[in-house]
C-alpha cells in the first residue's frame, strides 16, 4: 500500500502526518518507507535528525543517476536508509532536488519513481512526503501511489485550495495512475471549542467530501518531537495527540481491509 500526503498550500502539516503515520506503521511491525520529496527535507530532519551524514545517498543521488546513463546503476534499494526507528527506512531529502525538477520534468521522467518503487517488494507500507506545489516531485508521487491523504488546517483559504487540489487529484488519476483514489481529508490542528473548524469540517462532511472521522488537535507536543527529532509514537506515546495519530492510522487500516475485501467479494 502506497499512500502519498499532499497539499498544495504550505503549513497546513504533510510532513507531520506522514512522518507519524509511518512511524506508528513501523512500531506494529510493518515494513514502512518514506520518501522525502520535498527539498526542504522536514521528513528527512524529522526521523534522522543527527544520524544524516554527507556522504549518505538521497533522493535527489537516485534522480541524478535516472538523468545521467551509467553502465551500472545502483538499484533503488542501494538509496534507503536505516532510520534510528526499528523497520522504517527512507529514501532521503536534499535540497538539490529543486535543482534537478526542471531536468527532469523536461525529459518526462514522470514515471522513474513509480518505476523504483516496482523494485521494492520488501515493504508493507510505503508514504510520500511531498512539496506544497503540484510540481514534478509531487506527481511523480501522485503516479506511484495507491491513495492520497489531503491534511486540511480548518480554514477559508484551505477550503478554497482544496476544490483546485481534488480536480488535480482526479485529472492525474485520468491521465496516469487511474488506481489512484483520495483515501481522505485528514483535519489537522483542529481546535474543538472554536466555531470556525466546526463549521468548516460540517460544511465538507455536508457536500460529501472524504472527510476521516479522527481528528488532529492543535499541540505544542508536536513541535518538541519535531525538536526531539522523533515522532510522536516514541517521543509521547501516551499523550492525547499521539492517541489521535494511533486512532487514524487505525482507521485507515480499517478502510484498508474492508477495500480488499470488498474487491474479493466482486471477483
Amino acid at each position: 500500500m502506497k499512500r502519498v500526503v499532499f497539499n498544495q498550500k504550505g503549513g497546513v502539516g504533510k510532513s507531520t502526518i506522514a512522518c507519524n503515520l509511518a512511524a506508528i506503521a513501523a512500531s506494529r511491525g510493518l515494513r514502512t518507507l518514506l520518501l522525502d520529496l520535498d527539498p526542504q527535507g522536514n521528513s528527512t530532519h524529522y526521523l534522522m535528525g543527527g544520524s544524516m551524514v554527507p556522504d549518505q545517498p538521497t533522493l535527489a543521488d537516485y534522480f541524478d543517476q535516472v538523468l545521467n546513463f551509467r553502465l551500472r546503476p545502483k538499484q533503488t534499494a542501494d538509496f534507503l536508509l536505516q532510520t534510528p526507528f526499528d523497520r522504517l527506512q527512507i529514501l532521503a531529502s536534499s535540497p538539490q532536488l529543486d535543482e534537478l525538477a526542471g531536468k527532469l520534468e523536461s525529459r518526462y521522467k514522470i514515471y522513474k519513481l513509480r518505476e523504483a518503487l516496482g523494485e521494492l517488494d520488501e515493504f508493507d507500507l510505503v508514504f510520500f512526503d511531498t512539496p506544497p506545489a503540484l510540481n514534478f516531485f509531487s506527481r511523480s508521487a501522485l503516479i506511484a501511489a495507491d491513495s492520497c491523504l489531503i491534511p486540511f488546517d480548518c480554514d477559508d483559504f484551505s477550503r478554497k485550495a482544496l476544490y483546485a487540489l481534488l480536480d488535480n487529484v482526479e485529472e492525474i488519476r485520468g491521465d496516469h495512475n487511474p488506481h489512484l483514489r483520495v483515501e481522505g481529508i485528514v483535519i489537522n490542528q483542529y481546535l474543538a471549542r472554536s466555531s470556525l473548524p466546526q463549521r468548516v469540517v460540517q460544511e465538507l462532511t455536508d457536500e460529501g467530501l472524504p472527510v476521516l472521522p479522527t481528528y488532529l488537535s492543535s499541540s505544542v507536543k508536536v513541535k518538541e518531537s519535531h525538536e526531539a527529532a522523533r515522532p510522536l509514537i516514541h517521543f509521547a506515546p501516551a499523550h492525547k495527540l499521539t492517541q489521535e495519530f494511533v486512532a487514524l492510522f487505525d482507521a485507515l487500516a480499517v478502510d484498508r481491509v474492508e477495500s480488499v475485501e470488498h474487491i474479493k467479494k466482486r471477483a
